[in-house]
């Protein structure tokens, strides 16, 4: 009787490691499609600067200021 519940322990073992596994790659492939996405925002800002009129410092303390208590 103690082989059956230590033979369902052990593929209670196996079935942990697969699943953790199958997370890990889930969380890799998800961090990949996250960096990419963040690299096309920055690729557009840099392009949306770069065409506007603004100067760098202009820019630069628009992004930077505090928003004032009105809005």
């Amino acid at each position: 009787m103690i082989e059956s519940f230590e033979l369902k322990i052990d593929k209670a073992k196996m079935d942990m490691v697969k699943t953790e596994e199958k997370y890990d790659k889930a969380v890799s492939k998800l961090s990949d499609l996250m960096d990419k996405a963040d690299a096309i925002k920055r690729d557009e800002l840099v392009k949306t600067m770069m065409k506007s009129s603004k100067s760098y410092e202009e820019i630069l303390r628009f992004l930077t200021e505090e928003p004032s208590e009105e809005e």
